[in-house]
Parts: C-alpha cells; structure tokens; sequence
C-alpha cells in the first residue's frame, strides 16, 4: 500500500465508521492535529487515560492501567458505530497490533496517519514544554521505532497509511470521513428488493413488468435495461446466475439497470464462486456453476470482461433509508450492520451455520433470524422456501423460481410481496422445498424486557421504563396474562379534568373544554362514561385467520381481556362469538378478517363484584351500622342538656352521605348469570387488517360505525360533539352531564374528535356521587383540600401509555415481529406500577 502524497490540494480520507490512529513520536503534533480535524468526544488520548487512573498524564508506572481504559472506552466506541481516533505513540508494532485488532473485532476499517515531522521538530518542542520533563533521548528512541515502523507498517492490517513528512504537509492536510460502501443511508426508496433469480431471465422480465417496470431492448430483442415510470429503484439479493437457462440474459439486464442508476445488487455466493471461476482459479464445478460458464462462452469477450468486471465490483450488503433496511445474501445480524470485515462478507454471503450437514449433506444453517433483535428490515435471499414469511422483521425472498417455485418480489417501504410462477423447473433441488412453519421467534424474551431500558416511540418519544417497573410487569404478564400471541395492545390509564373552582364540584366539564381550547382543538367528543370494566376484544373471523395472523394454532378464535392484560373470565369463548356475531357487518365493511376493540364490559360487578363486596359494601354496612348509634348516643347527651349540637348536625350529614354512597355504588350492580345480562360497549375500533384506525380515524367516524352494529349484545355509547367555540353547545353538554350523574352516570370521557399531538387523548370528568365511591362518603365535606391534588404525574402517565399503545398497533398492523409489539404493551403495564394517587 503506497503512503498517500500530502499536499496543499490533498485530502486524507478516514473511514467514517471505524478507527484513526494518530502515530508520531512525542512532540510531533498529533494532539495539535487531533484538534483541528476531530470532535473533542472522537479523540482518545493515552495521557488522557494516564491521567483518569492516576491524576498525573505524566505518571508512566500507570500505563498499563491507562491503556487498559483507553482500549474499553475505544472498544466501546466501535461497538456503537462512532468514529474513533487514538492519541497515542504508537510507534511499536504491538502497540497498534492490539488496536488493529480491536478494530477488527469489531468488523470496523482503521487507518493510520504517521506524523513524521523529525527529531529535531519534537526534540525542540518538548524542549519548550513545561508540563512534561523527559531527556532527548526518549525521542531518539521514538524515532528509531518509528523509522522501524515506516518499513511494515503497510503491512499490518491498516486500510490506508497516510504519512505527513514535515509540518508543512501536516499544517496543510485536510481530513474528509468517507463512508462505507455498504452505506446507502442516504437512497430511502421506494425500492422493489427482487430475491434469487438464478438465471431465470424469463421469470424476471415478467416479474419487473408485473411490478409496473417497462423494459428497455436493444436491437437484437433482449431487455438491456428498465425504468419504472414512478421513480422505484431495484435491490437484487444476489444469486442472479446459475442452475437457469440464461445467466447472460439476466446479467445484461441487471448491468443495464445498474449501470443507469435505477438498481443495487449484493454479491451472493454462487457471484463470489463465478468470479473465482473466470479468473481461472481451481472451483468446484457444481451446484449450476457449469450451465453459466457454457452459457457464458457463447458470449462475445467483451461481455465477458464486463461481467467479471461487474461481478467483481458487487459488495457483501447496503444499509439504506437511513439504516431501516438492511439487504444481504443471507441475512446479516444487526451487529454487522453496515460493518467492513472477512467475516461479515462471509455471514452476508453464506450465512451462519451449526457445522453440520442435513441428509442431503448440504449445511445445516443457523437460524439467526430467530435471535434477531434489531430495528433494520432485513431482507435476503440464499435459502429457498416456498413462499415468503416474517421472522422477526426479516424476511427471505428466495421462492425457489429455478426449482419450479415463484420469483418473487417485495415492495418497500408498502410491505408488498409481488410473486411470479416460473415458467418450468428449471433444475432439480438437492432438497425439497417444504415450508417450516416456526412461530417461536415472535415470541418476547426477558432480556427484551427485564432491567432499566429506554423506548423509541413515534407518538410518546422517548420512555424510560425502569428496573423496578419492569419486574412488578414481568410477574403479571407471565403468571396471568392472555396468550400472548392476541395481546397486541393494552388501553391507557385516562387523566381527570382540572380540577373545577365551581362550589360543590371537583370535575366539571368546562375545564375540560377550556384545556383543549387552550392546546389549540376546535372540536371535541363528549363520551358517555359506562361504569364497567375496561375490556379489549380482539375477534378473527375464523380459526384460520387467527392462525395465519396471530399464529394461535388450538382452534380459538379471540380473546377479551382487562386493562392489564388479563383473561376477563376463565372462559370466553361465547362471549367471543357473541362479539363476532354482532359485529359482523364491520369485517365485510372494513375488508378485514379481524378486528380490535376498545371498550366497556357492563355492568361493573359483572367483573368487579368482590370489589365491590369487600370494598366498597364494607364501608357502608360499617357507616349504616355505626352511625345510627353514634346518633342515638347524641340523642341520649341532648336529653341530659349537654351542647352536641355540632355534633348532631354532622352526624346528620355523615348518615346522609353515607346513604348517598350505598346508593352510588349499588347503582353499578345488576344480575347476572354467566353471559345473561352482560353487555359490551366499544366505543372505538382499534385495528383491522392493514389499518390502525385509533390513528388514522376521528371519534366520529369510530363512533358512526359502532352506531350500526348496537344490538342486543352491543350497548352503544352515546355521545355529543362540541365545537369549543360555540357557547351553547358547551352549555348543553354541561346540562347533559348534569342530566347522567343525577341519574346514577359515572360521567363523560371528553375526547378531541381529532387525535391531537400535544393535547391529552382524553379527559374524564365524573359527577358529584361518582366521586363519593372514590373518595369516600364524606369528599364533599373536604372539596378544598381535594382541589390540590397534585394531577401532573397521573397526565403525564395517561400520555405515555397513550402513545406506546398507540404504536403497539401501529408494529402489529405493519407486520412487524410480535416481540416490537409486546415490548410496548409491557411497558404500558410497567408504566402502571409508577406511584400515583388511584383515584385520580
């Protein structure tokens, strides 16, 4: 590797992603030049770390321990993808050996820039230095190393050597990060990723014009190149050649969209077996090897040049649209992701395997789909299947077209897959294609969830869901919860309105109204407030669909359950059909195969009766039996002339109460015998197939097409709609609160028509006896100690689960892995366990 020539017009080009390190003796101006072309956070310097264990960077009896530290945080650094430079002598060969090889622990390119200014520069300026007090002698010796070094240093493992042979070259230099080749963050589509063709030139001429390609011809009839009239560009997985009946025709049509820019393609390895072959090397000549190289033959020279040229040119993988999507081979786990190494062309190229062979003796391949973890779409090829399945937001697309299968392709970023038949088996397969239905990936595993972790969420930000939190969920969701294949979304706790200045109230609609005119909504829900208990139903239409969509395989058909993930009764299956029956018109409505709701199961104590029983009953029947004897006490101290008056007057008012409350919660219990009268009021429609209408829908809508299906089963939830700006509906709704709390109404949920960011989704406002249940029979008496309940942790607590709800749908109805999915739906639960006063 020659050394880069240095001058005024010359750049030195560091690889944007990996390892830079700084060699020069001391006083040859590395940190000088380290702070002229790095940010202070890229730079690591050995004095540094002297200092950091031993407070002197002078103290040479700590640098082991320094270089110990220095290598931790370098390791660190590469682990997480951020240019690092090390300030450092490095002017022995073992020095940057254990760097070099860090580097390449980590899959990143290093570079060495070598600050060769002489002995007689360093000597001068260490000379001029106070901080530091060593002989000339040292930088004898650091030059003689150096100039050792100069000799091999080439040699070592380095991408780029670039040695600055004065101050001058040094002064003048200027440093440019250049990323990866593999790194297309910056093409985000849309793309069409066309798996395996081998050789199948037929299949992917029809395969690009069913996907809206038009084909360009030469003169001779043969597609040299496409273009697609809305701009899509094309990703080929690799495996373009052998076993089919035309590589050339392949080749000249992929090279040609390559070539006009419209196409990317990854080496595959039967491209990597190719190459080696038409330089001539020693290969085994199988596996449809041989039908390309006859094929080939017949080509003229110069085709021939361009394919090994072209061939030669292809990379192991690309990161694009600002790294969600990955295209390898055969896949790439995440920590490769955009990394340069041997052994991360060999995983893209060839997968990873056990080191054993299957029956047919062919490898048998590890599946690292299944412990794949990362936020990246990877699409691949390499192992045929007959057809395409998500494994954990990876995805194969090798149909197995040479073998009698389908081409096929997968529109990105729609999640489309576009699927030809071949035209005849075109080779025989060493193994069957025999799908191999595996559901375990999906599932979340403890370290997805367990410990201090910070969420990414679209709709909440950033969330921090920590240790403690985690574990009080954890017990939940693994003793009691669902089966977790139908717990695609868990409801948020709902935040009170402000707290009303109007005498004798606590909630009052118009605070709620003013708050959202306030955060900028013009129109708002007024939600009748069911007093049940929350209750999500997810229904399928059959058992083939809860199969295909949620990969519940035992024949049931939906699930209902609580606000915490858990079964609403030990058996729901009627009450799953009597769902599905009495929504049916939605699944033909909507084109969808199932369904999400969000609602209320009613009465209360059809689910809530022991709490009502041994909460609330129980502190009636204390205040009915105690306090007609504490009146009749007072009765006694009247007669004998005592003053009791206050006394009397309160006891009065506490027994009133205390029947005011009896009365509350008795309002809330109905009979029931299993599902003889229950009823369920949903109130909004969470999701279907290819939709997540708690985002895209207003109330309106929700509310309109849940309208239509009330029944028997079915309780609507009725409504007003208030434009804030309009005095007299703000006051009717008023009245209608009024109206449904005097008459035993919990109260309304208040709910902008139109989610908005930046406003609550909802605010409940309660009635007066309401709030007797919660805050015990005697609140009313304590309105001015009330009013200073502290709300903004419970707000705070509503928007959060809000959002990672939200987004839980979001991944389910995107395909995405069900493990991305449950990491939100545990953490609304965690969220759950934070301190905040129940009965707000």
């Amino acid at each position: 590797m020659a050394d880069s020539m240095i001058d005024s017009r010359t750049v030195i080009n560091v690889p944007a992603m990996g390892l830079v390190l700084l060699v020069g003796v001391s006083g040859s101006g590395k940190s000088t030049f380290a702070r002229a072309h790095f940010k202070p956070t890229e730079v690591i310097s050995s004095d540094f770390c002297r200092g950091l264990v031993s407070d002197d960077e002078t103290d040479q009896t700590a640098t082991a321990d320094a270089f110990d530290v220095l290598h931790y945080i370098v390791g660190t650094r590469l682990r997480r993808g951020l240019l690092t430079v090390v300030d450092a002598t490095s002017v022995q060969p073992a020095a940057r050996a254990s760097l070099i090889t860090l580097a390449k622990e980590h899959d990143v390119l290093v570079d060495a820039i070598v600050l060769d200014v002489g002995e007689a520069v360093a000597v001068a300026r260490n000379q001029s230095r106070t901080d530091r007090v060593f002989g000339d002698r040292v930088i004898t010796r650091q030059q003689r190393d150096l100039d050792r070094s100069l000799r091999r240093i080439r040699k070592e493992g380095f991408r780029r050597v670039h040695v600055l042979h004065d101050t001058a070259e040094a002064d003048a230099a200027t440093v440019v990060r250049e990323r990866s080749w593999n790194d297309r963050r910056d093409l985000a589509g849309p793309f069409d990723i066309i798996g395996d063709v081998h050789g199948c030139a037929g299949e992917l001429r029809t395969l690009l014009t069913e996907l809206g390609w038009q084909l360009v011809l030469d003169d001779q009839g043969r597609a040299v190149d496409a273009h697609h009239p809305d701009g899509r560009m094309a990703l080929f997985v690799g495996d373009l050649v052998d076993r089919g009946p035309d590589t050339p025709g392949v080749l000249r049509l992929v090279m040609g969209m390559i070539n006009s820019g419209r196409a990317l393609c990854v080496c595959g390895n039967h491209e990597a077996k190719l190459i080696r072959a038409l330089r001539g090397a020693k290969v085994q000549v199988r596996h449809g090897l041989a039908e390309s190289l006859a094929q080939l033959e017949t080509e003229p020279e110069e085709f021939r040049a361009d394919v090994l040229t072209f061939l030669d040119g292809l990379i192991s993988h690309y990161v694009l649209d600002d790294g969600r999507l990955v295209v390898a081979h055969a896949g790439l786990k995440e920590s490769y992701h955009g990394r340069s190494s041997g052994r991360v062309r060999s995983f893209a190229l060839y997968g990873d395997t056990t080191g054993e062979t299957d029956e047919y003796g062919l490898p048998v391949r590890y599946p690292w789909a299944r412990e794949y973890r990362g936020s990246a779409m990877v699409v691949y090829g390499h192992t045929p299947t007959p057809e395409p399945e998500w494994v954990n937001n990876t995805i194969c697309l090798d149909t197995g077209v040479v073998f009698g299968g389908n081409l096929t392709a997968l529109r990105y970023p729609e999640r489309e897959l576009v699927a030809v038949p071949a035209e005849q088996q075109w080779y025989e397969p060493a193994r069957p294609l025999i799908k191999v239905v595996d559901r375990e990936p999906a599932a979340l595993r403890l370290d997805d969830v367990q410990g201090t972790r910070w969420l990414e969420t679209d709709q909440a930000g950033k969330i921090k869901i920590g240790e403690e939190h985690a574990a009080a969920a954890l017990e939940v969701m693994s003793r009691f919860a669902v089966d977790p294949r139908w717990l695609i979304y868990l409801p948020p706790t709902m935040a009170p309105a402000a707290t009303a200045k109007l005498d004798g109230f606590l909630e009052h609609p118009e605070t709620a109204f003013d708050e959202f005119a306030a955060a900028g909504v013009t129109e708002v829900v007024c939600e009748e407030k069911h007093m049940g208990s929350r209750a999500i139903a997810v229904i399928a239409r059959d058992a083939e669909t809860a199969e295909r969509r949620f990969g519940v395989t035992d024949g049931s058909t939906g699930v209902v359950y609580t606000r915490t993930g858990r079964p609403f009764f030990a058996e729901v299956g009627e009450l799953v059909d009597r769902i599905r029956t009495a929504v049916r018109p939605l699944f033909d409505e909507l084109g969808t195969d199932w369904l999400a709701l969000d609602g209320e199961l009613l009465p209360w104590s059809a689910k809530a009766l022991p709490l009502i029983q041994d909460q609330y009953a129980a502190v009636g029947a204390a205040a009915g039996a105690s306090l007609p004897e504490v009146a009749a006490g007072l009765d006694a101290a009247v007669r004998r002339g005592l003053d009791v008056a206050e006394l009397v007057d309160r006891t009065a008012r506490r027994r009133a109460n205390a029947e005011a409350y009896r009365r509350a919660y008795r309002s809330y219990v109905a009979p029931t015998s299993g599902l003889t009268g229950v009823t369920y009021a949903p109130f909004q429609i969470l999701a279907a197939e290819g939709k997540a209408l708690a985002v895209t829908e207003s109330h309106r809508w929700h509310l309109d097409r849940l309208g239509r299906v009330a029944g028997e089963l079915i309780t609507p939830t009725r409504h007003r709609f208030v434009d804030l700006g309009s005095a007299e509906q703000r006051a009717e709704a008023t009245r209608w609160w009024l109206e449904l709390t005097e008459a035993g109404g919990e109260g309304l949920v208040i709910k902008p028509v139109v989610p908005q960011r930046g406003a609550q989704p909802g605010l409940k406002v309660r009635g007066r006896e309401y709030l007797r249940i919660i805050y015990g029979p005697d609140y009313t008496d304590a309105l001015d100690l009330l009013r200073n309940r502290g709300l903004g942790r419970k707000r705070s607590l509503a928007s959060r689960e809000h959002g990672l709800g939200v987004d839980a749908l979001i991944r389910f109805v995107a395909g995405e892995p069900l493990w991305r999915v449950h990491q939100l739906v545990f953490a609304v639960l965690a969220l759950e366990s934070e301190p905040v006063d129940p009965r707000l």
